[in-house]
């Protein structure tokens, strides 16, 4: 009889997968950059220059890259709840890791203040490169506890008014990336490959991260709230 895999071994073999896919990107994002001349993507001239055909053919290998970890999450969960956390998980790890590898295959980033074109789809999103490594932190956080507790009914569940404000931070986010791309849209094409942001709005992005993070912080609460109550109960019924 073949003995079940374990949610820790499934989640090892998901972050394995992330970290070679992520190896992966950075090696084809490496060939790429040197090619351009464009190792480091802020340039004050032509920052996303290359030959026409290269940014469809980003945009498809973008969109490819999003199948491939929705893949890898829909084959390792059983339910909703675990293949949703599989893919962040995947997501995470690969997003993290593939900074991690651009550095000694590159020499960049340097630091992670440099800004970096992070997303093609639908406009280019600029950022920091704290920025969206912060944002994974949070998917791998929450979901290692979505494929954790897949095998499993969850004693606690984020609650609404969380869930909301995850999508509204979510939102925020997405639009601190792509308001230098949203602004210069209308002007056409060839201007949102010149595009070169000057200010990243950290403000409304820690808004926005703290946002995205509530679930997460309404799960402690309620598993914290929980601790007391039971720690409660047992100093009145001793016995």
């Amino acid at each position: 009889m073949t003995m079940p895999v374990r949610p820790w071994q499934r989640w090892r073999m998901v972050a394995f997968y992330a970290v070679a896919m992520a190896y992966a990107e950075a090696a084809v994002v490496a060939y790429l950059r040197v090619w351009l001349d464009r190792v480091d993507p802020y340039q004050p001239i032509q920052p996303l220059a290359g030959p026409a055909w290269l940014e469809p053919a980003e945009m498809l290998r973008e969109g490819a890259t999003m199948v491939m970890l929705a893949t890898v999450g829909w084959l390792a969960g059983y339910t909703w709840r675990g293949r949703a956390g599989y893919f962040l998980v995947a997501f995470g790890i690969w997003d993290t890791f593939y900074y991690v590898f651009l550095v000694p295959l590159t020499g960049w980033p340097r630091a992670l203040q440099d800004w970096d074109v992070l997303f093609l789809i639908p406009v280019p999103w600029w950022g920091p490169v704290w920025s969206p490594v912060s944002i994974a932190v949070l998917m791998v956080i929450g979901g290692t506890i979505l494929c954790q507790a897949e095998d499993r009914p969850l004693l606690h569940r984020p609650r609404p008014f969380a869930w909301t404000g995850s999508g509204l931070g979510t939102i925020l986010a997405l639009y601190v990336f792509m308001a230098d791309g949203l602004q210069t849209v209308r002007l056409g094409e060839s201007t949102l490959t010149m595009a070169r942001p000057t200010e990243f709005n950290w403000p409304l992005f820690l808004l926005a991260w703290l946002l995205m993070s509530m679930p997460l912080w309404d799960l402690a609460s309620q598993r914290l709230f929980r601790s007391h109550i039971d720690a409660l109960d047992s100093l009145a019924d001793p016995g």
